[in-house]
């Protein structure tokens, strides 16, 4: 009677084992499956977000103004000013600390063809094409800020035949690219070109 008591209780304490074994198990493979499944929608998510931000760069339309809205009046906004933010490669049209309009840019590449940051004015100098032979680049729709016609604010550069160079538009709002000038879309620098009063601050940061 001992005996089988005995073996009884050794036969109930492997099942308990057992169970106990089987429940711990599922419950890893539950954890782990949590896990994957985690870690997969993550994956997912990121995916999603870097193709969206992959494709909203793709359309950015370098002949094209920045926005779907209209530029603003210089009537309208007689103390308007240009921020050039060199971190966001962007130039926002101000009316003191209120946005007015958003430009897509390019600044100068970092190092000694860096766009010097400060604050400056539009100067007199402006015009519709310039070619530089030192650079092998030209530009439409230019207007000088620093130096009477060294730093200006133009089109994205063409080539000595006048074409414009895809590579270089392809960088607007993305990176800097230029020599030290601030690159625009050909819209927008025919619009800075027509519009932009002289004397205009310049804040580049």
């Amino acid at each position: 009677m001992g005996f089988n008591n005995k073996f009884l209780r050794l036969v109930l304490g492997i099942i308990i084992a057992a169970l106990l074994m089987l429940f711990v198990a599922k419950n890893l493979q539950h954890v782990k499956q949590s896990h994957n499944e985690t870690a997969r929608a993550t994956s997912i998510k990121k995916n999603k977000a870097a193709a969206k931000k992959t494709t909203k760069q793709k359309t950015i339309d370098w002949r094209a103004p920045s926005m779907k809205k209209a530029y603003p009046s210089i009537s309208e906004h007689p103390n308007l000013w240009i921020h050039v933010s060199i971190k966001k490669q962007r130039v926002y049209l101000m009316d003191k600390s209120k946005k007015l309009y958003t430009m897509y840019a390019s600044t100068g590449k970092p190092g000694k063809t860096a766009t010097p940051k400060g604050v400056y004015h539009i100067q007199g100098e402006r015009g519709t094409y310039f070619y530089s032979q030192s650079e092998e680049e030209g530009a439409h729709y230019w207007v000088s800020w620093k130096n009477h016609g060294e730093f200006l604010f133009h089109s994205t550069p063409t080539d000595a035949n006048g074409n414009y160079i895809k590579s270089d538009a392809a960088d607007l709002g993305k990176k800097p690219s230029s020599h030290g000038c601030v690159h625009l879309t050909v819209a927008d620098s025919k619009w800075m070109y027509e519009n932009i009063p002289f004397g205009t601050k310049v804040v580049i940061d």
